[in-house]
């Protein structure tokens, strides 16, 4: 079983080590200020980052209309390897950095252009929606993309009664619940969500008095039927100020919860941790060094990159659902 915190506002940046971090963010700053850039981090980021160095934060959609919005030259993401791509897609003519060029992802990782290409070979016509958490490659060889938020929307944009989904199957199937349209899945998952499970969540609930239960359709099924709400990283977060739970378990990364808290005092946040390697590869640190150097900037090749800007723009329009 993974391990439980709780987490309040008060918890998540006491005045010490706001203080013993204060260097290093005012260098952040000022550097920020030198090379007319901005920090922009996902809801996955330490709260160090997300509450002192980020200038934008959000999940994957709006880390994507992030690019396309922002006048700074440079735009550091912290996040993972894919975000970094997909913010580079959507404004090319910007420098985009990406503190350390590990910070990947397991679910991204599962699948290459050569799988799409070869999917396509075995459903001639079928179109392909590829979630964004895949590489400019994969993209490329993509109809659409899609996040967690609007996935349902966007294969149903499509009109069709057929589409292949990739790669996150346990998203694949939350879709394949909510609609008529048959959707072929590829076999891949999330380190992060697929450890939960349907069971643990039973025993949470019996344990701690049928607790308020929120999660990620990147979960597997039994989990989400366990669930009292399922949705994006941005739609939870609109869930508790919603609802204001006095209590509620919150199943997604970890750091998460710490970076809502903030908006929502009132409410605990209950959660079996399950932390992404990746997202904690990124750090003040080298958040710092990133835009001292101007490292590691990240480049696609333009033939990927045309028809991979393509499919993030497709989904753009059709925009948040949740």
């Amino acid at each position: 079983m993974t391990t439980i915190q709780i987490t309040r506002a008060s918890d998540v940046l006491p005045p010490e080590e706001v203080a013993a971090l204060q260097p290093t963010i005012d260098e952040i700053n000022r550097l920020k200020k030198e090379r007319n850039a901005i920090v922009a981090a996902h809801n996955y980021m330490t709260p160090d980052i997300y509450h002192l160095a980020a200038d934008i934060t959000g999940d994957s959609l709006a880390l994507a209309y992030l690019a396309l919005e922002t006048d700074a030259d440079v735009i550091v993401l912290a996040g993972v390897h894919f975000m970094a791509e997909t913010a580079k897609l959507m404004s090319p003519q910007k420098t985009v950095l990406i503190p350390d060029l590990e910070a990947g992802c397991s679910l991204a990782d599962n699948i290459t252009g050569e799988d799409v290409r070869r999917l396509k070979e075995q459903y001639p016509g079928v179109p392909v929606v590829t979630y964004v958490n895949t590489s400019a490659e994969v993209k490329a060889e993509s109809d659409i993309t899609c996040t967690s938020s609007n996935a349902l929307a966007v294969v149903e944009s499509l009109g069709v009664p057929k589409v292949i989904f990739t790669p996150d199957m346990y998203l694949g199937k939350w879709v394949a619940s909510q609609t008529d349209v048959e959707v072929v899945l590829w076999e891949g998952s999330c380190m992060v969500h697929e450890r939960f499970t349907g069971e643990e969540i039973s025993d949470y609930k019996r344990d701690m008095g049928d607790i308020l239960v929120i999660a990620h359709p990147e979960s597997p099924p039994d989990v989400l039927d366990a669930a009292d709400y399922v949705g994006s990283t941005h739609g939870m977060i609109n869930w508790v100020k919603r609802n204001q739970p006095k209590q509620v378990m919150m199943l997604t990364e970890c750091s998460m919860a710490d970076n809502v808290a903030e908006a929502t005092p009132d409410t605990e946040y209950v959660r079996p941790c399950n932390l992404c390697p990746h997202m904690k590869k990124i750090t003040l640190e080298n958040i710092e060094t990133s835009l001292e150097t101007m490292t590691h900037q990240v480049e696609i090749d333009e033939d990927i990159a045309v028809r991979a800007r393509e499919a993030v723009s497709r989904m753009l329009e059709v925009g948040r659902q949740d």
